[in-house]
């Protein structure tokens, strides 16, 4: 047995030894920032297009608060904060008291407690809610510090990006493209007889009536002077503009694509295409979204064009390029009436480089030094209806048009960066529902509440 000595020098021992494992836990606390979020959903952690967004902005953020000392406000914005400064240690937030600091509330413009200003690169925008995805499409916009334009061809037709309410318009489209720092501008080449200079793509919607000739030359010399395209192409609409197809060497195929497996997806139409998958892209690398298209056309690419052709949205081998009208002819592959077997492709990505007339030469004194070089991109898609009001919000969408207009404005970091909207806290319940619910706290349960402890009261007073 033991001796008492013994026990007490173990007990020392051990108490010893829990002393300095707690000393040595509340070190590495201090000396070493771990956070794990184990709620539903990871609620408390920003989302991986938000930690995308953080990872692209190579210099320090910075977050100004104007609220008063104990406001509620602090500890909201103090918690989005946390979040982000997670991924990015150079995310600084500075709070003022507006009422000890009038002068910096001058300075920013602030009209109520509360607003937040955040800083990057010398841009600044101010915010008077908070929340995820708020926080990061300023990020977004702030990113970029360009002051060139997505410009949309008008006039003959095309889908709308300004006030229309119409279900083909583009305008959804265009208030999302806005509310990532891309501004959006309409181009009639009748009034304005040049595509602008600081234009970063130009975007051709599918027009239903034929351009002028001279229309058609301005699109040319854009594009032959390295201009970046977009040209949606539907199927009911001619392309036309076939000067322009010829500099780009593609050639539009007449018809309409045909997906017998439309009854094993549930498209509800053989003419509506899904894109569960995408050959090797810049524009869809990273996608993992299905994307749809109503009625398509396709389109190839000859070999000596010049440029660098790459398929972007392809079908099945069992899809073809049905050339007679769909509800005349069926759905029935006749390459004898002149109909296309697949694989087609619906939507490809050019590229070529060219010399770059805004470079500066290495040196002033290297006058003869080559000259730098860019790369020009263009985009063309069989089908513009997958971007319109009625279409946009359907599963990728959405993200597979932000990705073709982000690369197009050379915004590679922000490809597949979109911020999903908060998921609905609100519960909402149908009259009926309120009125039970109301009577079962309000009257059932305090009447079950009495009866129990008068059922307790008899049957102590009867014992």
């Amino acid at each position: 047995m033991k001796s008492k000595a013994q026990n007490l020098v173990q007990q020392i021992i051990s108490g010893l030894l829990i002393i300095a494992v707690i000393i040595a836990l509340g070190w590495l606390s201090v000396r070493y920032n771990f956070k794990q979020d184990w709620t539903f959903n990871n609620r408390n952690t920003i989302s991986e297009a938000s930690q995308k967004q953080l990872a692209s902005m190579k210099d320090p953020i910075r977050m100004i608060a104007f609220a008063y000392p104990g406001a509620p406000e602090r500890a909201s914005i103090q918690y989005f904060v946390d979040q982000y400064s997670r991924f990015k240690k150079d995310f600084e937030i500075e709070f003022v008291d507006p009422s000890t600091q009038p002068q910096k509330v001058k300075e920013y413009e602030i009209s109520l407690a509360g607003e937040v200003v955040i800083e990057y690169q010398g841009r600044r925008e101010t915010l008077r809610t908070m929340s995820e995805q708020i926080i990061t499409e300023t990020l977004q916009r702030l990113s970029y510090s360009g002051e060139k334009f997505i410009v949309f061809l008008e006039g003959h037709g095309e889908r709308a990006v300004l006030d229309s309410d119409a279900q083909g318009a583009f305008t959804h489209f265009a208030e999302v493209l806005q509310g990532k720092g891309l501004k959006v501008q309409p181009l009639s080449l009748v009034s304005n007889p040049a595509v602008p200079d600081n234009a970063s793509a130009l975007v051709i919607a599918s027009p239903r009536g034929q351009l002028l000739e001279g229309e058609i030359k301005l699109i040319n010399d854009y594009v032959e002077k390295g201009g970046n395209l977009l040209w949606l192409a539907d199927p009911d609409n001619p392309p036309g503009l076939q000067m322009v197809a010829d500099t780009l060497g593609i050639e539009w195929q007449d018809g309409y694509a045909v997906f017998p497996e439309y009854e094993l997806l549930g498209t509800g139409h053989p003419g509506i295409f899904a894109a569960l998958d995408y050959p090797p892209s810049p524009v869809t690398q990273g996608l993992d979204q299905i994307t749809l298209f109503p009625l398509v056309r396709s389109l190839t690419a000859r070999e000596d064009s010049g440029w660098v052709a790459q398929p972007m949205l392809t079908s099945s081998p069992a899809a073809w390029l049905e050339t007679q009208p769909l509800d005349e002819s069926g759905v029935a592959l006749d390459v004898d009436k002149g109909d296309i077997a697949g694989p087609l492709t619906i939507g490809m990505s050019l590229t070529r480089n060219i010399d770059d007339p805004d470079a500066s030469p290495a040196s002033e004194q290297d006058q003869d030094s080559a000259k730098a070089q860019k790369q020009q991109r263009v985009v063309l898609i069989g089908d513009a209806d997958f971007m319109s009001n009625s279409n946009l919000g359907q599963l990728g969408n959405q993200q597979l048009g932000l990705n073709i207009i982000q690369w197009l404005a050379s915004r590679d970091e922000q490809l597949n960066i979109d911020v999903p909207k908060a998921p609905d806290t609100n519960l909402f319940l149908p009259s009926w529902a309120v009125i039970v619910l109301s009577a079962g706290f309000v009257i059932v349960l305090p009447l079950l509440l009495i009866g129990i402890g008068v059922t307790r009261w008899v049957l102590r007073r009867r014992r």
